[in-house]
């Protein structure tokens, strides 16, 4: 039996594709491994999408190369956005490279790993619920992709480029899949796409998300559902409806962006402050106790202090719960690339911890809030540094980008937990919680 290593960079929609490679490596017979050096073949799943992202690829295909040096008779595979973008490049600078796989053939690693052919797709892969996967998630959650690719045209953004136009997944699909997810003994499922809430939208179906949402909560044993990635434009009134479901879990994530005007329409983004202000108004009102997560990118081209001053407002007015700064990356074949990069990198990464420091207080704040109060918590394991202290997460927190809840053992260390506890919070830090579960 051969043995596989296969590392993921990037997003979680990239980690769905790993868990389809591994799941059809899996059934071919393969075994998954953790330890590269002691593995037959290596797949890095790489990112594209802005520079330290492409660095960071760069940086493990050599790492993954000297491997094979030591060990020649290992294959290294690359997969992902960073191969569909620079295949015809990388194949030249890294002729030892056995095999590269774009984002259209994920379905297909068997056949490539094995140097067999295969019929090569023209469009992105887009799984079924009949597709193979290999959840890495803890069991108690898991993520569901339900589109591909993305319509929008933001001047700053690759993703079109590598990804292609919206494509949706049948509702059917996702909702096999999930009752699948459910019988495995997965909780809480994260739905993800480059757009969440542009789902149906690509078949002239407005308001499919919703229809989406209401099939999932008659799922049973699924207890917590969350939307993750979710346009600003596309916050309707029947989406929000639909979120007031025990189910749904209120939390949104809105990338705004910026706040300045003139830089948003140079973005081609169509929400200045004033209106993001007033949808986050709207929402707060529709859908009382939502958590609210956004992104947000600084150094964009023409950012000069006033614009910098305005986004800084945008964000002490808007107190979101969760917040993510990039510093803008100049791409290739993007609208915003004749702008040219003229803001310093140094000034860009002060603006970016800036915004950090006010989020910081923001978020020390709220979660101060908290404090004596009794949450459901869904457990995702122990702590790595300490065994007596279980790891989990409120409603109001998305899994790998936010904070965590930090949960103390029962004195009972017996005790029999089930995947959902009710835990009584006792500290709060700038992103974390701290708490015990309720005996």
């Amino acid at each position: 039996m051969k043995t596989v290593s296969l590392i993921t960079f990037g997003c979680a929609k990239n980690l769905v594709d790993s868990e389809v490679m591994a799941g059809c490596l899996r059934e071919a017979g393969y075994a998954l491994a953790s330890d590269l050096s002691k593995s037959d073949i290596v797949i890095l799943n790489t990112c594209g999408f802005i520079g330290p992202a492409k660095d960071e690829a760069v940086a493990a295909i050599e790492n993954a190369l000297a491997l094979k040096r030591k060990k020649p008779s290992t294959r290294v595979v690359i997969a992902g956005c960073f191969t569909e973008r620079y295949e015809p490049e990388l194949r030249k600078t890294y002729p030892r490279v056995d095999a590269w796989v774009g984002v259209k053939d994920y379905d297909q690693i068997v056949s490539i790993v094995e140097g067999k052919d295969f019929r090569a797709s023209d469009r992105t892969f887009l799984l079924s619920h009949r597709t193979p996967r290999a959840l890495s998630t803890p069991a108690s959650w898991a993520y569901l992709k339900i589109s591909e690719g993305c319509s929008h045209r933001c001047a700053f953004c690759s993703i079109p480029l590598i990804k292609g136009t919206y494509r949706s997944r049948p509702i059917s699909s996702i909702l096999e899949e999930a009752r699948r997810l459910a019988a495995a003994g997965v909780k809480e499922i994260n739905l993800i796409s480059q757009d969440t809430t542009y789902f149906g939208r690509d078949k002239n179906r407005s308001g499919r998300l919703a229809g989406l949402l209401r099939g999932l909560t008659e799922i049973g044993g699924l207890e917590w559902i969350r939307i993750l990635y979710g346009y600003p434009e596309e916050i309707t009134s029947g989406l929000l409806e639909a979120m007031r479901e025990p189910k749904i879990c209120p939390y949104l994530d809105i990338p705004f962006q910026h706040a300045a005007p003139a830089l948003v329409r140079k973005m081609k983004r169509a929400m200045d402050g004033d209106r993001a202000l007033r949808l986050l108004e709207r929402i707060r009102k529709n859908l009382p106790g939502a958590a609210i997560r956004t992104s947000l990118i600084v150094g964009f081209p023409g950012e000069g202090p006033s614009e910098f001053r305005a986004l800084q407002s945008f964000v002490r007015e808007a107190a979101f719960d969760h917040l993510g700064v990039f510093t803008y990356s100049r791409e290739d074949g993007t609208a915003a690339y004749r702008f040219g990069d003229p803001i310093d990198e140094r000034l860009k990464q002060e603006r970016r911890e800036a915004i950090l420091s006010l989020q910081a207080g923001i978020s020390s704040s709220k979660l101060k809030e908290h404090v004596g109060r009794t949450l459901d918590v869904l457990l995702e394991g122990a702590w790595k540094e300490d065994a007596k202290t279980l790891i989990g997460r409120a409603r109001f927190q998305a899994p790998e980008v936010d904070g965590v809840v930090f949960v103390r053992r029962p004195s009972r260390s017996d005790l029999p937990l089930g995947p959902i506890q009710k835990v009584e919070i006792t500290a709060s830090d700038v992103y974390d919680l701290q708490g015990k579960t309720a005996e």
